[in-house]
């Protein structure tokens, strides 16, 4: 099997059970470290339900999400007053809590349906995003160069913010809890060399903290980095909510007119 970012031979690892009946090949690049399964044929029948029901830390881990991207938008990137796209978004749970901060975040998922963030679909009225957020996204991609290429010229960004646990470039044993063979979904995994050659097959500067990562087009600073993402992100998410404009009222406000409206034209 070839590597789908340095174009290595792989190695074959293990084999096991996904779905409880698959038994699916794992392979490993000796160079750039990527590990993933064969070929995902099973993904239409793991998707069956996009959100797993093992996944405990959904709700702990947006609310840690939202305080340090809030963090480095605000104090980093200095984007505070553009339009931003959860990609891949889930239940919307990330863009609502980011509207309410006051960033102006739209949500989009092929897989699942928008339960708390509705009315803020990400669609041709939108207009233009100042980057893209994928949480949880590339451990389900099988070719994530392609997949990274794509975000960044269909919305034309130059930032992407994203997260997926990285192993240290051992192959972990099979106890190891991210791979979730129950689910299927999880089908590459990464190490922070699998990252760092991926940015350097685009041309792009990659940033690594505290279980935060970035890919960009310009230069990062990473002192920086590692202070937004770190414990301080629970103090700078306090400035920033008495600071910025909530869109929560906003929202609230602008739902209920379109409800009205689609009332009004019922009659």
């Amino acid at each position: 099997m070839e590597c789908n970012v340095c174009k290595t031979e792989m190695k074959h690892e293990f084999s096991e059970k996904i779905l409880f009946k698959h038994l699916v090949n794992y392979y490993c690049c000796p160079n750039c470290q990527l590990l993933q399964t064969e070929k995902p044929y099973w993904l239409t029948e793991a998707y069956e339900d996009a959100i797993v029901d093992a996944d405990t830390g959904l709700i702990g881990r947006n609310l840690a999400l939202a305080k340090k991207v809030a963090s480095i938008i605000y104090f980093q990137l200095n984007k505070k007053n553009k339009k931003f796209l959860d990609y891949a978004g889930g239940y919307g749970m990330f863009t609502r809590m980011m509207r309410d901060y006051g960033f102006d975040f739209y949500w989009s998922d092929p897989y699942c349906k928008n339960i708390l963030s509705k009315g803020f679909e990400c669609n041709e009225n939108t207009g233009q995003v100042a980057l893209v957020t994928a949480f949880e996204v590339i451990e389900h991609v099988h070719e994530p160069i392609p997949f990274i290429e794509e975000c960044l010229k269909k919305y034309d960004v130059d930032t992407i913010i994203f997260s997926t646990f990285l192993y240290d470039g051992v192959t972990p044993d099979r106890n190891w809890w991210y791979y979730i063979f129950n689910s299927g979904q999880h089908i590459t995994f990464y190490t922070k060399k699998t990252l760092e050659v991926i940015a350097s097959k685009l041309g792009l500067y990659f940033i690594t903290a505290n279980g935060i990562h970035m890919f960009s087009k310009k230069p990062i600073n990473p002192i920086v980095f590692r202070l937004l993402t770190g414990r301080l992100s629970n103090l700078f998410s306090i400035f920033i909510r008495l600071t910025m404009h909530s869109l929560t009222m906003d929202d609230h406000l602008l739902l209920i007119s379109i409800q009205n409206k689609k009332v009004e034209e019922k009659k």
